[in-house]
This record gives structure tokens, sequence and C-alpha cells, in this order.
């Protein structure tokens, strides 16, 4: 058996370098591995140094308050991290403690962790398994954890517990995003191969209903380029996000210059403009003119006909210039707000579908002020109508002057 000393030193290695190798399997970040390394040689040093020779081995949960050096080791990784003997936990450190209760200390694993495959495992008096487990709902229902052990020289077990959540709610929306995209496509293509087919039966033989057909066929060709349109829009908008724009735009020509192109909307005589002289922003000219149309354009189509579609600009303090469109529609309630960002979401599809809509305007619209590092704010009152405001900066070298 190996004395406390050894101990500590073959802990306090074990423990880091478990962590540095499951940040290299996970993250691929080899610069973080080596670091992490280190601090493994540097833990070992220090309990080297500062060691007590003493040969009783540490069987007791209070064993890891009296080596400073090992908590600072465990303490010092992010994860949480369980030490555990004979199943009963005798150390962790502050993430852990958080996660699962200040109580778990001398507590059996199984109780500290309360979950079925974790126990499964922690049972498992085998070797190390080399591969996670994963755990969900443990801290909350949401949350999805990923847990590893290493079984040390001298029995002790590290469980090092990594929060996956990030990932998992990013996999899920991507999974989504592939099966809507799908949807929304394939929705207009059945509609075209239908009308195809029956004109293809004879019905076309009749001029009425061949026009009928047509302009049917022809507005859900119109509404497939319109998503594709949007789809490769977002692509190149989330491809850019981490390059920030450098062009100097002024925003109150770009406006004036949307509503030109606006002018042949039906709803375009309700069209307001409340303009004050702004200094320029920086940012990216054809992806504004893109936000301005989503904004405008929805506006004019929810909101009720004769009734204005005001959009204003203004500067707002030293830093920011803040520009709004508001419409008096039948408005939006507070439960959706926070979801009408998300690609695809729809306070009503079928009103939505049948005014042309690809649920993607709004999604388009908070990656441009994402990537123009500004901020985008909703209001709505149910019954009165909606306002959409977006504040970005002034261009930098104006602020200097």
């Amino acid at each position: 058996m190996l004395s406390a000393h050894g101990f500590r030193i073959s802990l306090a290695l074990g423990v880091a370098t478990l962590s540095a190798v499951v940040g290299l399997l996970v993250g691929g970040d080899l610069q973080l591995t080596l670091v992490l390394l280190v601090g493994a040689i540097a833990a070992v040093l220090i309990v080297a140094i500062g060691g007590d020779p003493a040969p009783a081995p540490r069987d007791d949960a209070a064993a890891a308050d009296r080596d400073p050096a090992f908590a600072e080791v465990i303490e010092a990784i992010a994860e949480p991290v369980l030490v555990t003997a004979a199943t009963r936990v005798i150390a962790a450190n502050a993430a852990a403690r958080a996660l699962l209760g200040e109580h778990i200390l001398g507590e059996d694993v199984r109780l500290a962790i309360r979950h079925p495959a974790a126990a499964e495992r922690l049972l498992d008096p085998g070797e190390d398994h080399s591969a996670p487990i994963h755990l969900v709902g443990l801290g909350t229902r949401e949350q999805r954890w990923e847990m590893r052990v290493r079984t040390l020289e001298t029995g002790e077990r590290v469980v090092h517990l990594v929060d996956r959540t990030g990932s998992y709610t990013a996999d899920r929306m991507r999974v989504d995003f592939v099966a809507n995209a799908s949807h929304e496509l394939r929705t207009p293509l059945a509609s075209l191969l239908g009308y195809v087919e029956t004109l293809a039966d004879g019905a076309g033989e009749e001029p009425e209903i061949r026009a009928r057909f047509l302009k049917i066929m022809h507005d859900e060709a119109r509404r497939m380029d319109r998503l594709i349109s949007d789809l490769i829009s977002l692509s190149r908008i989330e491809a850019e996000k981490y390059r920030a724009p450098a062009e100097s735009v002024q925003l109150a020509d770009l406006i004036g210059q949307v509503c030109v192109e606006l002018s042949g909307s039906p709803r375009a005589a309700d069209l307001v403009t409340e303009i004050e002289a702004v200094p320029p922003v920086r940012g990216d000219r054809t992806q504004l003119s893109q936000l301005l149309h989503n904004l405008i354009g929805n506006a004019m189509k929810y909101g009720r006909a004769g009734t204005p579609v005001t959009v204003s600009l203004r500067s707002e303090g030293d830093t920011m210039v803040r520009f709004a469109v508001a419409d008096q529609g039948e408005g939006i309630p507070a439960e959706h707000i926070p979801r009408l960002t998300e690609r695809f979401y729809r306070v009503d599809s079928g009103r939505s579908r049948s005014l042309g809509g690809t649920g993607l305007g709004l999604a388009i619209v908070k990656h441009v002020v994402e990537r123009h590092r500004g901020r985008f704010d909703i209001a709505s009152t149910v019954g009165v109508g909606t306002t959409v405001s977006v504040r970005l900066p002034i261009e930098p070298s104006v602020i200097k002057s």
C-alpha cells in the first residue's frame, strides 16, 4: 500500500491528468491540454516538497481537508470533481458542491449524484471505462452532463462531470433546423407537383382552370425562391458573425432607399418616417438593407390596413443610434416574444405562409444585429401593435472626434 505521501502524489497527478485528457478528447484544444499537464506536474512538486511522509493511509472524509495541495489541485478544475473511496465521497471541489450540495462529503456517491446510470457505473469494480456516460436531468431537467470515472492505484476513484448542455442544445437546434427547412421546402414542392400532375391529366384544357393553376404554381415557386434566398442569407451572415463590418453607413440614406424600394407595396402610403440627423454607423450596408426590408416588410404585412407604419431614427446617448419600426396591428402575446427570433417559428403559421413569410425574417435580423455588436428589442401589446427597436454603435472615428 502506498504511503500517504505517495497517495497524495498519485491522486494529484491522476486528477489533473484526467482533466487534461478529457479537455483534449472533448475540446481538441492542445494548448489547454499542455497547460493542464504542466499544472499536474506543478501539483506533484508541491505535494512532494510539502508532503507528510507519515505512513498512515487516508481513509476518512477529513483527510482531504488536511492537505492544502490536494485541495488546490481539484479546486483549480472548473468542472465538478469528486473523489470516492468505497463508494463514499471523500473530497469534492467547489463546482461539485455547488451542483450536488454541500452535504455530499462523507455521503454515498450514489446518493450524492442520484442518477441510475451513474450509480451503475460507480458500482462497477472493473477497469477504467474509456467512454463517458451521459446523465440527463442532473442539476436541472434541461441539463446534460458527461461523466468520466478513473480509478487510482490506491483504489480511490475520481469522478469528473462536464456540462454538455450547450453542445446538446446546439445539436438539437441543428437537427430541428434541418427538419424544419426540409418541411418548408417540401410543402411548396408537393403543391407544385400536385398541380403539374392535375394539368397533365387534362385539367389544363379549360383556360380559366389553367390560368388559376399556373398562378398558384408561380406563387409556390416564388415562395421556394424566397425561402432558399433567406437560407443562403442566414448562412452567409452566420459565417461572417465574428468578422466585424468595416463600412461607414448613413442610416438615414439607407432607410430612404429602402422606403423607395417598397413604394410598390399596396401599403406604401401607410409608411411614415421620423428621421433625425444622426452620425454614421460602422456596418455592412447590404445586411442592414436586408434587416430594414425584413422589419418594414413585416410591419406592412401584419399592421392593420390604413394605419401608419412608422420608421424612426434618432441618436441615443453619445455612442448609439436607435431606429425602430412600429405598426398598429393585432400585436403579439407575451409568451411568443422570446421565441420570435427562432428559425421557422411563427405565431400564426397559416397567416404567415399566406402572407408570403418564410419564418426566417427575424432570425436574420437577430444575426445581423449581433454581427454589428448592437442590441435588438421587441415590444408588443395585443390589440395595439408591435415596435421593433435596433440600437447600433456609432462609427468609432466619429466618437473620437
